[in-house]
């Protein structure tokens, strides 16, 4: 009965398909990516809702609703829907996806028309996470969800060969959360994961501004500084940037010169917990896996890899290679993407197989 409930699901599965567009989401703190099977990567948008709090309208989704941030009134809020990785408003999250999901699908055949969504979510998140990401995406507009880990996703991106016996390790720093994971046979056999990546390196440029020189400058403002000059360690050309915030002594506008060197002090303290943990990661992965990695190297991705100098940092601190994959911001979306072309070959490697609304 089980073979035949398969090959059932599988016919299901192709004639629903050849009506819907599947998708692939990296559901990212900072940015949502969306792959279209077939299409590829179409949506690469902030994972930012504006809404009016007097009517609860939604105002603006993505791009147009991160050029609002700091800049509304009281009564309009741009928030983003995800905290460290994992949905933290319901409502807006789900409107958010149905946003993505309808500006990507045909929508020509009602329920037949509906894609099957396969979603990134951070290692280590717990049951309800897991629950409140699948229920978003159901009432979404999916017919089908499937969770799969980022590091996973972005090992399958990077195009390493995980489901052999052999070890692969990828570092994903994101947006909200970093994760560090050893992949072997499908499966993760050492993984940790932070609450510490690109949006604690825009806080620690934040407090070292009011700290060092009495400056107040937005999230916008302390992001642009980490993009522009930060860096792990010296780098051979000096850089400087201009900073414009408000002095907390007078209350009046304020600008001073930030140079690499301050930048690199700033952004230390993130950085060093980050490589505390990949060595940690080291520790705890078996000899036999560990000799594998030493050939391959540490996989480096996400949008916070690109932090100059942090390969060389890595590897000096790990004593083994490092590489940085190619477009390291798209990793996790690319590999949804993979997994999506041959989702039954790759069925092994997502967290949970399926998750379908009825179709009695």
């Amino acid at each position: 009965m089980g073979k035949i409930k398969n090959n059932l699901q599988n016919w299901v599965g192709k004639l629903f398909g050849s009506f819907s567009n599947d998708i692939g989401i990296d559901l990212g703190t900072a940015n949502t990516l969306v792959y279209v099977k077939g299409r590829g990567i179409v949506i690469n948008e902030p994972s930012v809702v504006a809404v009016n709090n007097k009517t609860g309208q939604v105002l603006a989704i993505g791009r147009e609703a991160k050029r609002m941030v700091g800049k509304t009134p009281g009564h309009i809020v741009a928030t983003r829907p995800l905290v460290d990785g994992v949905v933290s408003d319901f409502e807006i999250t789900e409107k958010m996806l149905k946003y993505f999901i309808d500006k990507v699908s045909s929508g020509k055949f009602g329920f037949f028309s509906r894609p099957r969504v396969v979603i990134g979510i951070p290692s280590d998140v717990t049951e309800v996470e897991k629950r409140a990401v699948m229920d978003a995406t159901m009432s979404a507009g999916a017919r089908e969800a499937y969770l799969i880990d980022e590091p996973m996703a972005a090992a399958i991106g990077a195009r390493l060969p995980v489901q052999d016996a052999a070890g692969n390790m990828i570092v994903d720093i994101g947006g909200g959360t970093t994760d560090i994971a050893v992949i072997s046979l499908g499966g993760i056999v050492v993984s940790r994961n932070l609450r510490i990546a690109g949006d604690e390196m825009n806080e620690d440029i934040t407090r070292y501004c009011r700290d060092e020189f009495n400056l107040l400058v937005g999230e916008k403002t302390a992001e642009d500084v980490k993009i522009a000059i930060g860096s792990a360690c010296p780098q051979e050309k000096k850089m400087q940037l201009k900073v414009r915030g408000r002095d907390l002594v007078t209350g009046l506008p304020k600008e001073v010169v930030i140079t690499d060197d301050q930048a690199r002090e700033a952004l230390s303290r993130s950085i060093r917990i980050i490589i505390n943990n990949i060595k940690t990661a080291v520790e705890e992965t078996p000899p036999e896996l560990l000799s594998d990695i030493m050939q391959r190297g540490i996989i480096l991705a996400g949008g916070g890899s690109l932090i100059r100098g942090l390969d060389r940092l890595v590897a000096d601190q790990t004593e083994m290679p490092v590489q940085m994959m190619e477009d390291p911001l798209t990793a996790v979306v690319r590999g949804t993407g993979i997994v999506l072309e041959d989702i039954e070959t790759l069925r092994e490697v997502l967290i949970e197989n399926q998750h379908e609304r009825s179709l009695r």
